[in-house]
C-alpha cells in the first residue's frame, strides 16, 4: 500500500517504520532538505512542503493512507491556527478524491473538564484554552469533510492524551534529582500514552474496514500528577518530588480529567503494551538510556 504522512516527528516516525516492516510504500512531507535526506535514508520517500503554503502540495501523491500528525513548531513564522487548521484545510484540500483513509492526530486538550470527570468520546467538548480551541476547529475541518463523502473515503479523529516514551516527558529528571520544586499541583489528573502503543493504533485504525469517525487514545489508567512523578524520582534514584502548587505552569490548565479508553479497545480491539506508567515509564526510563537505580 502507499501511504503518506505529513508531520513525521516522534509519532510519525514510528508509524512509518510499522509500515515499512509490512512492505508499505511511504511518503512523507517535510519542510526541510535536510530533514528530507534524513527521511530518505530511513527508507521513506521525502516531498519538500509547507502545509501552510497550499502551492507546495502538489507533488502529494495519491495513497491509501494519510497520517496528519503536525506538530507545533515555536521558531515558525506561522501561528499555532494557521497550521493546525488553515493547514489541515490545505492537505484536504489536495488530498480530496486522493486517499481512501485520512486520519487526523487530534489531542484531549478539546475536553474543558477540570474536576476529575471521566471523558469519553461523546464527551462535551468545551475546551477552554486556545490550544484546545483550535483542536476543536480542526476536527471539525475533517469530520465535516468526510461527513457527506458517498465514496469509499473515511475521515478518523484520534484525540491523543500525552504522548510519552524514550526522550520525552522525562525532562523533569533534572530537576527531581536537584530538589527542585515542580510547578503546579500534585492531586490534578494526567491522561497519558506510550508512543508505541500509539503507533500501534494508528496502523489498527488504518486496517480497519470500518473505523468510528472519533476515538479517544489514551492508556487503561488515568494518574495524579504526585504518583508519576513519584514513580519516576524511584526509577532514577532521586529523592522524593516535592511541589510548587503557587507556580502553577500555563501547559497546565485543564489537566484535571480522566480519559476512558472503551471505544478504543471494545471497537478497535486494540491490547496496549503499556496499559499504565508502572509498565510504560519503566521502559521509556531504560531505553532512553537514564541510569536507573538499583
Amino acid at each position: 500500500m502507499r501511504r503518506l504522512i505529513i508531520g513525521c516527528g516522534y509519532l510519525g516516525r514510528r508509524v512509518a517504520a510499522c509500515w515499512k516492516l509490512a512492505g508499505d510504500e511511504v511518503f512523507a512531507l517535510t519542510r526541510s532538505e535536510q530533514n528530507a535526506e534524513v527521511l530518505r535514508e530511513s527508507g521513506l520517500s521525502p516531498i519538500l512542503g509547507d502545509v501552510t503554503d497550499a502551492t507546495t502540495l502538489q507533488a502529494l501523491p495519491e495513497c491509501d493512507t494519510v497520517l496528519h500528525a503536525v506538530g507545533f513548531d515555536r521558531t515558525a513564522a506561522a501561528s499555532k491556527r494557521e497550521v493546525y487548521v488553515d493547514g489541515l484545510s490545505n492537505v484536504l484540500d489536495r488530498m480530496a478524491g486522493q486517499c481512501g483513509r485520512f486520519i487526523h492526530v487530534s489531542s484531549t486538550s478539546v475536553y474543558g473538564q477540570q474536576a476529575g470527570e471521566w471523558v469519553d468520546e461523546d464527551s462535551a467538548r468545551d475546551a477552554e484554552t486556545e490550544s484546545g480551541d483550535i483542536c476543536r476547529a480542526a476536527e471539525k475541518h475533517v469530520l465535516d469533510r468526510f461527513a457527506g463523502d458517498d465514496s469509499s473515503a473515511c475521515g478518523t479523529v484520534l484525540r491523543l492524551s500525552g504522548i510519552y516514551g524514550p526522550g520525552r516527558l522525562l525532562s523533569r529528571i533534572d530537576a527531581l534529582k536537584n530538589a527542585q520544586p515542580l510547578p503546579g499541583p500534585e492531586n490534578g489528573w494526567l491522561n497519558l500514552i506510550h508512543v508505541d502503543d500509539a503507533a500501534q493504533i494508528v496502523t489498527t485504525c488504518a486496517a480497519c474496514e470500518t473505523p468510528e469517525s472519533v476515538y479517544l487514545v489514551s492508556d487503561d489508567r488515568p494518574v495524579l500528577r504526585g504518583d508519576y512523578y513519584r514513580l519516576l524520582a524511584k526509577l532514577v534514584g532521586a529523592p522524593e518530588p516535592v511541589f510548587d502548587p503557587a507556580a502553577v505552569a500555563r501547559h497546565l490548565r485543564g489537566i484535571n480529567k480522566r480519559c476512558r479508553n472503551r471505544r478504543l479497545r471494545e471497537g478497535l480491539g486494540v491490547s496496549l503494551s503499556y496499559p499504565d506508567i508502572e509498565t510504560g515509564l519503566a521502559h521509556a526510563v531504560d531505553v532512553s538510556g537514564v541510569l536507573r537505580a538499583e
